[in-house]
């Protein structure tokens, strides 16, 4: 029995929120893309807060198992751009 309720493969939206700097939503989507090379790009959300300090992201991607998931989340945090992601 699986220790997941998420079902693979999966539609999978992840939220990446961070600092509005020049490339910043390139270097996500490429991120992004390593992990999910059927990403489509031009599908992302983006949203700039309030006073144009931080931009959301939200990316869905096909998830084929829940290691392609952390390993994804793994390398976002890692930025050193990046605040949150959920």
């Amino acid at each position: 029995m699986s220790n997941t309720l998420i079902e693979y493969p999966c539609d999978f939206p992840i939220k990446i929120m961070g600092a509005n700097a020049d490339g910043f939503a390139q270097e996500i989507l490429e991120t992004v893309l390593r992990h999910a090379p059927d990403f489509d790009p031009a599908a992302v959300q983006m949203r700039t807060s309030g006073k144009g300090n931080y931009l959301s992201l939200t990316c869905t991607f096909r998830a084929h198992s829940q290691a392609q998931v952390d390993a994804l989340y793994r390398e976002l945090t890692a930025h050193p751009l990046v605040k949150v992601v959920l």
